[in-house]
């Protein structure tokens, strides 16, 4: 795996640009969430005409939405980016970005954020955060419902000098220790990169994988597909989120039994219902191109943990 670009750690009063990537936004949302971001101790910065554009199912046009990256990205008033919420659009920005500057900065996001993070990691080898969206989680508020997980949070931003663990709160379907390159994101994004400039490369990879509102067979369907493409060969471990909203015919295969099917045969540590990604639970924010260790045991009460070994930010 090539050696990780990592961006400057967030401070207490610096400015974060809240950018709409993906679909539209609603006002009240982003400023119940930016309200939130403020009470961290940061200071959220948007553009209302682009923060709250609406063109189709795109919060404005493509080229608008690039010019707002690149601009949040050169400006040396901002430290850190937090994309506004997910839906569908991103990948429209990226052939766009081809000479984005090797000078990563803090990139928060997940769902169809998803395209751009694997983007800036296999194009520049940015590191970037899985974690929670302004209009989405930021405004229902720290261990709320839908919310957001504050510790993994802060820590993942802040830290500069050591790695920190996180109980994944999951239940081990292989048992087992694996360590890797932390990479994936949301299932649906991770396979539209396949034959891509940009596809990307799980080699040696604990491969984090969610979704919502998928059908078994759907997911089936994906992670065929990863396999056939032998995205699913060489990795090290995999973590699944809850993958919500995805239940089947009843008394049919669910999306843990179809995982357990297609997953546990490659014979790595697995762990089922992380609160990452799609979840209802207070989302957790895990750094993405940073080496982790996950540790799967059917032990009682001894809980799932990834150990994040190494920091994910510079000073």
């Amino acid at each position: 795996m090539p050696q990780p670009l990592k961006p400057k750690a967030i401070r207490r009063g610096d400015a974060v640009s809240v950018l709409s990537l993906a679909s539209p936004v609603q006002e009240d949302r982003l400023r119940k969430g930016c309200d939130e971001i403020r009470g961290l101790g940061f200071s959220p910065k948007f553009d209302r005409e682009r923060a709250l554009a609406h063109d189709s199912f795109f919060a404005g046009s493509h080229a608008d939405r690039v010019a707002a990256f690149r601009e949040a990205l050169s400006d040396p008033g901002i430290r850190a980016i937090f994309c506004a919420r997910g839906g569908y659009g991103t990948n429209y920005l990226l052939e766009c970005l081809q000479d984005t500057p090797p000078a990563p900065k803090i990139l928060l996001g997940a769902s169809d954020i998803t395209s751009l993070g694997i983007f800036l990691w296999q194009k520049f080898h940015w590191v970037t955060f899985y974690g929670p969206m302004v209009a989405t989680n930021f405004g229902r508020g720290a261990g709320g419902e839908h919310g957001y997980d504050k510790n993994s949070l802060v820590v993942a931003m802040t830290e500069t000098s050591r790695g920190w663990n996180i109980d994944l709160q999951a239940e081990p379907l292989v048992p087992g220790v694996a360590e890797g390159i932390l990479l994936g994101g949301c299932l649906t994004l991770i396979e539209t990169t396949l034959g891509t400039p940009w596809e990307i490369d799980t080699t040696g990879a604990v491969l984090l994988l969610e979704d919502v509102a998928m059908k078994p067979y759907q997911v089936d369907r994906a992670l065929m597909h990863l396999k056939q493409a032998g995205k699913l060969k060489n990795l090290g471990g995999v973590v699944l989120g809850d993958f919500p909203q995805c239940d089947g015919p009843a008394n049919g295969e669910t999306v843990r039994d179809v995982a357990g099917r297609i997953l546990a045969p490659l014979g790595i540590p697995m762990v089922w219902g992380a609160p990452i990604g799609h979840t209802s639970r207070p989302m957790l924010t895990l750094p993405l191109g940073i080496r982790a260790r996950l540790s799967a045991t059917n032990a009682t009460r001894v809980p799932v943990q990834l150990e994040i070994l190494e920091p994910a930010c510079v000073s």
